[in-house]
This record gives structure tokens, sequence and C-alpha cells, in this order.
């Protein structure tokens, strides 16, 4: 990881998203720094990690295409990462993959594991990566149906909101679609 992204990066305290945002301006201008991201979602420091991982999200809601390089390794992290904010923001970056059958289906496997993580965050934003990966599967969708009314009923309060909003938009799919 090159110095200068590792320096706006580290610091601090884990309520703060230190000079994320900084890093986020830097590699819009200049895409080859985003490498050095994908590389510190495993970096020894947890604040790299977790501040790498946000920059990455925020980048690639953008510029999806940026992970194509780096599919495999962010396919690994999903299953290996047990940091929290780590996984969190993969959950939201991994729907944004252009995803083999096989991948697509670890994929969902981690997701599934994910919803049993003790942060309510990684529950929450796992739930929005299924439902977002269902969108284009109606076999994922009609899996993961009965798990979302379950949620939207005994989840944490962010889960219940989003599991009733998630019921919503999968429903209207399937109606629409003469399901």
């Amino acid at each position: 990881m090159r110095e200068e992204v590792r320096r706006k990066l580290s610091g601090g305290d884990r309520r703060s998203i230190g000079r994320a945002d900084e890093v986020v301006r830097d590699v819009v201008a200049r895409p080859e720094l985003f490498a050095d991201l994908i590389e510190g979602l495993d970096d020894a420091d947890l604040l790299v990690r977790m501040r790498c991982a946000d920059a990455a999200e925020k980048i690639t809601r953008e510029h999806p295409e940026y992970l194509v390089p780096h599919r495999r390794r962010c396919l690994q992290l999903l299953v290996r990462s047990t940091q929290q904010e780590v996984r969190w923001h993969l959950a939201q970056i991994v729907p944004r993959l252009r995803l083999t059958r096989a991948e697509r289906a670890s994929v969902v496997e981690a997701l599934f594991r994910y919803l049993a993580d003790r942060s309510s965050i990684v529950r929450t934003l796992s739930m929005q990566a299924l439902a977002d990966l269902s969108l284009d599967d109606p076999e994922l969708r009609r899996r993961i149906l009965p798990l979302m009314e379950h949620l939207a009923v005994t989840g944490t309060p962010a889960m219940r909101a989003r599991g009733r909003r998630l019921l919503r938009q999968l429903r209207d799919l399937d109606a629409r679609a003469g399901r």
C-alpha cells in the first residue's frame, strides 16, 4: 500500500472515518490508487482496514468497474473477514460484481452466515445484499422471501424497517413478473 494512502487512513479511533473521504477524491482522480484500497482490506491495522472498506464502497457506488480486476480478492475477503466494518462494506460491494454461478452461490452462502453476525449493521446490510442479488434471480428471491418476512418481524429495529421495505420491493417485482 502506498504510504500516502496509508497515512491518510491510519490513526484516530473506530468512531472516525479519518481522511477516507479525501482518499475517495484521490482515487477518483487517480484510479490506479484503488488497488491500494483493496490491498488495505487485509492490512494489519484495523483502522486502515475499515477505512479502506469505507472508501472502496463509496467509490464503487459510482465506479463499480474499478472492482473488475479485484473480484477474486473481494470474494476471498467476504468469506474470510471477521472485522464488522469490513464485513458490512463488503456486503455492499460484492453485489456490484459480475459473478459466475459458483461465485454467486459462495456469496449467497457467506451473506447467509453474515445474518448471524453480532453486528446489527452487518446483518442489515446482508439482508440488502441478498435482496440486491435476488433482483435478477427468482430462485434466490423465493428462498429469501420467507427469511425477509421473519427478519421484518424479529430483527433489530433497523432490520425490521429494512425488511419491510425489501419485502415490498421484492413482492412488487414478483407481481410485475406475474409470480
